[in-house]
C-alpha cells in the first residue's frame, strides 16, 4: 500500500487523484478529517483506509510490512502563523517520527519541504545540500521546513530512497479550503467574480514596480506528476526544488486569469499587510537542473496554460480533481 499524509489537503488530495488515475487503489490516507470544508477533496477518491493524523503512530507499527511507499505531504503551511510551537509539533516532531519509521523499515519516502526555506533569496535558489544550513527563512513556517531539512541531512540512517521537495508557488484545484493561504490565482478569480477587478500588493521596494514582484508559479498537476515520477524511479536521494524554473510576475498571473475569463484586466494596488511586509519574498525561481539531471524530462505547463485549465475546468464550476 501507499501511505499519503495530508491527503485531505490541497496537494495531498491531488496526489491521491493522480494515483487513482494511474490505477492505484491500495492507498491509506492520513489527515485531520474534522474539517468539513475539506471533505470534497477526498470524498470521491478510492482508497483502502483512512487514519486520523493523531492516530498515525499508533497505527503504523502493525502495518509496516504492508507499506511500500510514504508520501508525507501533510504540514501546517500558514505563513502568517507565528506560534512556533504549532510548527514544532506538526512540521518538525511529526516529520521526524515519519522519517524514523521509514528509516527503520527502509520504506521509500517523499516529504514536502518548501521554497519558503530560501528566505529573501540572497543566497539564491539552488537545491545544493551544502547551502541548507546557511539559509535564513523569513517566517516560522519556513524555519520549520528548513530545520527539518537540516535535521534530515545529519541523520546517520535513512531510507534507501528518500526525497525532500521544495515546493514553490503551487496553484490549482482542491485549494478551496485554504482561505488566506490559497493561491493568488484562486483569490484573483473570486475577486473578479465579486467585484470585476483584482487587488494586488504594491511594491514596498524601489527596485520592483507594483505588480512586478516575481514568483515561480507551478500548477499542482505538474507537482503530482513529479511525485509520481519519484514513486516509479526512486533515483538519487536528496532535497530537490520543485518549481518550473521560470519566475513570472503577479501582473502576468492576474492578466492570465482575466484572459481565461475573456475579460480585460482591471487591477488595483494595495499596501502589503504590515504583519507580512518584512517577510515578503519579492523574487523566487527554482533552479531545476538537479531534478532534470536525475532523469525527469516532462515539460512543465506555462503559467497561461495552467491558469486557463484551472479557471475554465475547475474554478468556474467548483470542480475537484
Amino acid at each position: 500500500m501507499i501511505l499519503v499524509t495530508g491527503a485531505a489537503g490541497f496537494i495531498g488530495s491531488c496526489l491521491v487523484g493522480k494515483l487513482n488515475n494511474k490505477g492505484f487503489k491500495e492507498i491509506v490516507i492520513v489527515d485531520d478529517f474534522s474539517r468539513a470544508e475539506k471533505i470534497n477533496n477526498y470524498s470521491h477518491k478510492v482508497y483502502l483506509g483512512k487514519v486520523e493524523r493523531n492516530d498515525l503512530f499508533n497505527w503504523l507499527p502493525s502495518h509496516a510490512k504492508e507499506i511500500e511507499f510514504v508520501f508525507h505531504i501533510g504540514a501546517r503551511t500558514d505563513t502568517s502563523e507565528f506560534n512556533t510551537s504549532i510548527f514544532d509539533e506538526l512540521n518538525l516532531s511529526y516529520s521526524k517520527k515519519v522519517w524514523a519509521f521509514c528509516s527503520e523499515h527502509d520504506i521509500p519516502l517523499v516529504y514536502a519541504s518548501s521554497a519558503a526555506t530560501y528566505g529573501d533569496g540572497s543566497l539564491g535558489y539552488d537545491d545544493r545540500h551544502d547551502l541548507v544550513s546557511l539559509l535564513q527563512p523569513l517566517n516560522p513556517y519556513g524555519v520549520s521546513k528548513n530545520e527539518f531539512d537540516k535535521w534530515v541531512l545529519k541523520q546517520p540512517s535513512a531510507p534507501s530512497a528518500w526525497f525532500g521537495l521544495k515546493f514553490f508557488n503551487v496553484y490549482g484545484p482542491n485549494e478551496y479550503h485554504k482561505g488566506r493561504m490559497a493561491s493568488v490565482v484562486f483569490h484573483a478569480f473570486n475577486q473578479i467574480k465579486a467585484n470585476g477587478k483584482v487587488k494586488l500588493f504594491r511594491s514596498h521596494r524601489a527596485d520592483y514596480q507594483d505588480g512586478k514582484q516575481l514568483r515561480d508559479f507551478i500548477y499542482v498537476k505538474d507537482v503530482v506528476d513529479v511525485l509520481f515520477y519519484l514513486y516509479e524511479h526512486r533515483g538519487n536521494p536528496g532535497i530537490y526544488n520543485l518549481g518550473t524554473g521560470q519566475a513570472r510576475t503577479f501582473l502576468d498571473l492576474v492578466s492570465s486569469v482575466f484572459h481565461a475569463l475573456d475579460l480585460e484586466p482591471a487591477i488595483e494596488f494595495i499596501d502589503t499587510p504590515a504583519d507580512i511586509r518584512d517577510k515578503y519574498q519579492y523574487f523566487t525561481e527554482a533552479k531545476m537542473g538537479k531534478l532534470i539531471q536525475s532523469g525527469y524530462s516532462r515539460p512543465f505547463r506555462s503559467l497561461e496554460d495552467g491558469i486557463t485549465e484551472y479557471v475554465q475546468a475547475y474554478l468556474q464550476s467548483t470542480r475537484y480533481f
